[in-house]
């Protein structure tokens, strides 16, 4: 593939829990359905256009980037306190070895020592929104960590080195949340949302700087923002949005997702 024919990256919201199965939606059918539709979306249209998927999670940390490499993934039900059917739930994706090895040399070339697991298992980070994109199960699915520490910096570099996969076909996304407060969302204040909305505007106007180095080093310093630790008391879910900013390399981005969940701002963006 030529720079023009080059994939975007994705940073993509993965809701709650196993809210795709769940019939009242956290009692927010409306905004979880908005959700879905971008997910099933997205999906349709890059199905048949693309190699493989690569998805960084917020909800995996390792000391270091670590890649799940197995061929036959199992699905890690990383939530609690739900239906005993949300335990149960299969989706049988392939690995993709090969995909796992490139992204280990691609890291290892650009400086990071780097693991591999063939154990864990899919998060929900994961296996969730890829469920309602690629509900076929027709592209095989590799995920990577983030690094324990959460440096914004080091994720950017860690998606940089990311970036030639966007020319061999694989779609590169990052799993998280643009506001992740859970005693906000529980709130029955308008505390959360208020949050939610100042945060939101400013992390929009950010990733929608059309230079680069501008737009990553508003990211970098992330905490200045409105609100910043209100939104993220930990940036785990803010994480996957530094390494496809990275990914991204000199391309710019749009916002192509805007909504609210459980009366909270959430933004999803494309970049490239």
């Amino acid at each position: 593939m030529n720079d023009s024919e080059k994939l975007p990256a994705y940073f993509i919201p993965h809701g709650g829990g196993p809210w795709h199965v769940m019939d009242d939606a956290f009692g927010d059918p409306e905004g979880y359905g908005k959700l879905k539709k971008y997910l099933e979306d997205l999906g349709k249209n890059y199905k048949d256009r693309i190699n493989a998927v690569l998805v960084i999670s917020g909800h995996w940390e390792e000391p270091v980037p670590t890649i799940y490499s197995s061929e036959s993934p199992a699905l890690f039900y990383d939530y609690y306190g739900f239906p005993e059917f949300t335990y149960k739930l299969q989706w049988p994706a392939k690995g993709d070895a090969g995909l796992a090895l490139q992204v280990e040399k691609l890291l290892k070339t650009s400086g990071f020592r780097t693991d591999m697991d063939d154990k864990r298992g899919y998060d929900h980070g994961t296996f969730v929104p890829m469920m309602v994109a690629f509900p076929d199960v027709n592209v095989p699915v590799v995920q990577l960590s983030l690094i324990k520490g959460l440096n914004p910096q080091t994720h950017i570099k860690m998606g940089k080195a990311l970036e030639p996969l966007r020319k061999e076909g694989v779609l590169i996304i990052g799993s998280g949340m643009s506001y992740h407060n859970m005693q906000g969302f529980m709130s029955e204040s308008l505390t959360g949302a208020s949050a939610s909305k100042q945060f939101d505007e400013w992390l929009t106007r950010s990733v929608e700087k059309n230079n680069a180095i501008k737009r990553n080093e508003l990211l970098v310093n992330w905490e200045k923002a409105p609100k910043a630790r209100e939104s993220h008391p930990r940036s785990e879910h803010l994480a996957p949005l530094f390494v496809i900013a990275g990914a991204a390399g000199d391309d710019t981005a749009i916002r192509d997702y805007s909504g609210l969940l459980m009366s909270i701002n959430i933004s999803g963006y494309k970049f490239g």
